[in-house]
């Protein structure tokens, strides 16, 4: 029977196929996984002084696979430097230092967790292993010795963090948390917070007494969550805190805790502009005794003005001696409650007086409206709070009883009061205006100079002073 054509062909491109592929098997027998793989030099001092520190393996594989290096000495123990790395076809150059992945010996009392640590001294066999994707194997070996290892690890011998919950915005309570990292020796040192599926975020280490030419021990952070520089800080919620030291060897040693972020982020307040009329209203009343205050007696408490000739913004004439009344609205425009403090909305000040009078002092991180005159012997002497007791929230320290007033995230306040203007000074007239401080952190531009008036003291009797 005689064969088709296209059998014929098919056939003959088979056979073809075959004597080329045995040919190729007799010419280029199958390589092996790992084709080469040696140490140079066979011998290190791993001390960090420059000198013989460091080894190259290079080796070099045919196909793709999972390699692993590890080193076994004389007693059975065995360290590893890699683990089922995959690695595709190709040459490879790896430095190595003597430092494997971290161990701990029977007996060692170590502060930390030990990342990556010294091999000791002595003479190693080495092995590299490779697995291919089919599950074959291929391992070379040889020996390789470290001698005057540097093997002092880096111990972190004391990590605290204080407050372990903060707030960080700017409300100066638990507005910052203070990490401590002691060590045992030189080295370099990361501290970092980190959260799942977040990147890690590195906390900058105080200076105040860096030497370069004396390092010390004893390092400090301070952590404020980036608030003061007008970043929000990360989310709330549980972080670890994480401290790394690593030596000139490699050597790594770490430790964690946890640190806690709750009402987190960056204040943000004005004094509301306004689309017509005076921003800050300003007029003048008579003074009554009544309105009298000191450190030991509060006086009656002025209402809010409410006159609609005072939108106008010209010029104030009024007897000396009389109330300066001001009104204006202040809103919290951030995201986080800010804190206030100080004398409420209608309170009346002397023009002797200040804050400090009432036994009212500044207090890092309120925030209060203040008055200020040309004349004026310190920046805004005469303050308020930012609201009544209507418009603020109470909280009450349950660890020293200390009660706080906060104005809530997106809240608007009217705030109001009085200057008793009891001096002509040598400017006369002169200009006060209204400012929003935020104190021992600033005033903004925005906050500093609102609503300037003219001001101008006459005395009908002829005297500078009332009696």
């Amino acid at each position: 029977m005689r064969l088709s054509t296209p059998i014929i062909i098919v056939a003959t491109i088979v056979t073809l196929i075959i004597v080329v592929v045995l040919g190729l098997l007799l010419v280029q027998p199958p390589q092996s996984l790992i084709t080469s793989a040696s140490f140079s030099p066979q011998t290190i001092t791993p001390n960090a002084d420059g000198s013989d520190d460091i080894t190259v393996l290079t080796y070099a594989l045919s196909r793709g696979a999972e390699v692993s290096i590890a080193f076994e000495r004389a007693d059975g123990t065995q360290f590893v430097f890699r683990q089922g790395e995959p690695r595709t076809a190709g040459d490879y150059s790896v430095l190595f230092s003597g430092v494997v992945d971290g161990y701990v010996n029977t007996g060692d009392t170590i502060e930390g967790e030990v990342l990556r640590r010294l091999m000791p001294d002595g003479e190693y066999t080495w092995r590299l292993t490779a697995v291919g994707a089919n599950g074959e194997t291929d391992e070379r070996s040889g020996t390789l010795t470290l001698l005057d290892g540097e093997a002092v690890l880096p111990e972190i011998v004391e990590f605290s963090i204080y407050p372990e919950v903060f707030t960080p915005n700017q409300d100066g309570i638990s507005d910052r948390t203070a990490i401590n990292v002691g060590l045992s020796k030189e080295a370099d040192l990361q501290v970092y917070l980190t959260q799942p599926g977040i990147e890690p975020i590195f906390i900058p280490e105080r200076l105040e007494d860096f030497n370069p030419d004396q390092p010390s021990l004893r390092h400090y952070y301070d952590y404020e969550g980036g608030v003061d520089l007008g970043a929000n800080p990360p989310p709330d919620g549980e972080y670890t805190v994480i401290a790394l030291a690593q030596d000139d060897v490699g050597q790594q040693v770490q430790r964690s805790g946890t640190l806690a972020i709750q009402d987190g982020g960056a204040p943000f307040a004005q004094i509301v502009p306004q689309p017509s009329g005076a921003t800050v209203i300003f007029e003048h009343q008579p003074y009554e005794e009544r309105y009298f205050t000191s450190a030991e007696q509060r006086g009656d408490l002025l209402n809010q003005p409410n006159n609609p000739q005072s939108l106008t913004t010209s010029m104030i004439t009024m007897p000396v001696g009389d109330l300066l009344v001001f009104a204006l609205t202040v809103e919290n425009y951030g995201d986080v409650a800010i804190r206030t403090a100080g004398s409420p909305p209608g309170t009346v000040y002397d023009w002797s007086q200040r804050a400090a009078t009432f036994d009212e002092f500044d207090e890092s991180g309120a925030w209060r409206v203040g008055i200020d005159c040309d004349t004026a012997m310190s920046d805004y002497p005469w303050r308020w709070r930012l609201g009544g007791d209507d418009d603020l929230v109470v909280i009450t320290d349950p660890n020293d009883g200390e009660t706080y007033y906060y104005l809530p995230a997106g809240a608007r306040a009217v705030i109001w009061g009085a200057v008793r203007m009891t001096e002509i000074e040598a400017r006369n007239p002169q200009n006060c205006w209204a400012g929003l401080i935020h104190e021992d952190v600033g005033i903004s531009q925005l906050n500093g100079y609102v609503g300037p008036r003219r001001i101008e003291l006459v005395d009908p009797s002829g005297e500078n002073t009332p009696n």
